[in-house]
């Protein structure tokens, strides 16, 4: 290889290394001003659209280990890398995708683990990082709310009583 493509594939590992995901996206038929839209909005999210070459694509898969990615090696692609919360990028590319119907999701790579365009899909629908984080705090939260609605329970009990009777001698308490 010329030293021109050996620095791109490099990168481009360098890239994927970097990055929490590696979704891979067939880009062929879109208008620039479509892509440009694309790679703005991923922006918002930490996260960068790159358009490599499918042989460029197989090295790198080859390179980290992935499985067996030569379903995805046919068209123009275009891999999503970033950090943060893969449930928003997912949900950023099937969106995209319903609107562009040119574009597909070939796949991703999460965690070393190969995925489809239906598992991306199936990841698009999960709630993002803090909406989970806030359900699981809630949950863990919720027997010490009912253990201190407990104690306090016949304390209440007893001002019940004692409004009760005040309320009934038509004054004060005391």
């Amino acid at each position: 290889m010329r030293t021109e493509k050996i620095s791109i594939l490099n990168e481009v590992i360098e890239r994927v290394k970097a990055s929490d995901y590696c979704f891979v996206v067939n880009y062929g038929g879109l208008k620039v001003t479509q892509l440009t839209a694309l790679r703005q909005s991923l922006a918002k999210l930490d996260s960068r659209a790159l358009v490599v070459k499918n042989t460029y694509l197989g090295k790198v898969a080859k390179e980290l280990g992935w499985n067996d990615i030569s379903a995805m090696l046919a068209g123009p692609t275009a891999i999503v890398t970033g950090t943060g919360d893969v449930t928003e990028v997912a949900k950023l590319l099937v969106e995209f995708v319903k609107k562009n119907d040119k574009a597909s999701i070939k796949g991703a790579s999460l965690d070393a683990a190969a995925l489809n365009a239906a598992d991306v899909e199936s990841l698009s629908k999960l709630p993002s990082k803090d909406a989970m984080r806030g359900s699981l705090l809630g949950t863990l939260a919720a027997p010490a709310t009912n253990f201190v609605r407990v104690l306090n329970a016949p304390l209440l009990n007893v001002l019940y009583a004692l409004k009760a009777y005040e309320e009934k001698k038509g004054g004060s308490a005391a």
